[in-house]
């Protein structure tokens, strides 16, 4: 991990009771801020094991997409101690943490999914908040470390560097962050944004656009009654960001998944000749003949 210049403190560190002990490696700058419910921390991070040779479990810097990761405090994270152990840092600090294993029962799922977003694993949701043990499976994690310290809680040392600290109303929230009335207000903003970067041939965006609206929605029909008018409406209002975004895949080549939302589409309202076309188009592109022509054939009828 690359840190800001300067000297680095030295020292064996605080207790911080319960089990955690901090180092700070490089002190931040100001004071430390309140972290309010909603502040949203950037920051990169490390883990090591306790070994002679400090095995480096994760190191954001370094895994998949070099994310740094996002925490919103107060939105029940859950590895809890990480916002404990953020909580105490300044803006720009850098400190490492050793963290009892008591603390660590959450541990493997919460790296488990966020290795899986990282290396933009199939089948994963696209965000890097976690469900915690939400998805674990009989075979395990799919890491043999993450496994291995399944059977075998050890303690750990995290390591931190803030990048960024923003108090509510400094941001814009994302999407599964907001409450029903923002994710309604955000959806025509969404739609128009979208449609803006479309046309500017901007394909990869437009349908990050449309994602973050039909998570929106998605959301926004979990807390309706099923065949009421509200959760009927909702999930028509999916209609045109769906095709928009099955559109975009299919121009930026991803064809399988602009067959799997036009399909969607096409279970909500079979009559469209635009879901039956693009998706024939996708169709077409995999060699799926046969299906190609069907939906040809729909959308001329």
């Amino acid at each position: 991990m690359d840190f800001p210049e300067g000297e680095p403190e030295s020292g064996l560190g605080t207790s911080l009771g319960r089990g955690i002990v901090k180092r700070v490696i490089y002190p931040g700058k100001g004071e430390l801020p309140l972290f309010e419910d909603g502040t949203k921390v950037i920051f990169h991070y490390k883990t090591s094991k306790l070994d002679e040779a400090e095995t480096v479990l994760e190191d954001s810097r370094t895994l998949g997409k070099k994310k740094s990761m996002e925490l919103l405090i107060g939105k029940q994270f859950k590895l809890e101690v990480w916002e404990d152990c953020l909580k105490t840092m300044r803006r720009d600090e850098v400190a490492e943490f050793t963290v009892d294993k008591m603390h660590l029962v959450s541990y493997a799922p919460v790296a488990q999914k966020l290795r899986d977003f990282a290396l933009d694993k199939s089948g994963q949701s696209q965000g890097s908040h976690c469900c915690g043990m939400a998805q674990m499976s009989e075979a395990g994690l799919g890491y043999p470390d993450l496994d291995e310290f399944m059977k075998n809680p050890e303690p750990l040392r995290f390591t931190f560097q803030i990048l960024s600290i923003n108090s509510p109303g400094q941001y814009k929230k994302d999407a599964w962050a907001m409450n029903d009335e923002e994710k309604r207000a955000i959806l025509p903003i969404l739609k128009e944004e979208g449609n803006k970067l479309y046309q500017e041939k901007e394909y990869e965006k437009a349908a990050e656009k449309y994602a973050e609206a039909l998570g929106c929605l998605e959301n926004l029909v979990l807390h309706e009654k099923p065949n009421s008018s509200e959760y009927i409406e909702l999930d028509n209002l999916r209609i045109p960001f769906l095709l928009n975004y099955a559109q975009c895949k299919l121009l930026l080549g991803e064809y399988y998944q602009a067959i799997e939302h036009c399909s969607s589409v096409i279970e909500k309202d079979d009559s469209l000749v635009k879901a039956y076309f693009r998706r024939g188009k996708a169709h077409v592109a995999c060699w799926n003949l046969d299906e190609a022509r069907k939906d040809f054939k729909k959308a001329k009828s």
